[in-house]
């Protein structure tokens, strides 16, 4: 029942030109968003400029 709400939802949300303001992500920004290896190297990634960060400042 739920997934039939979703399907609805998004149809309903195409439809309206007029303020679909937001952008659709495609497909390689999609697999990048649940690809558990990237997300990891991201959190690194920001680890280590909040470290750089915070060390300037002390």
């Amino acid at each position: 029942m739920s997934e039939k709400k979703l399907v609805e939802e998004e149809v309903n949300f195409q439809k309206s030109d007029a303020f679909n303001l937001t952008m659709i992500p495609g497909a390689f920004a999609r697999k990048m968003r649940t690809c558990v290896i990237w997300q990891l190297i991201r959190f690194l990634i920001i680890n280590i400029k909040m470290i750089i960060v915070v060390g300037k400042s002390h």
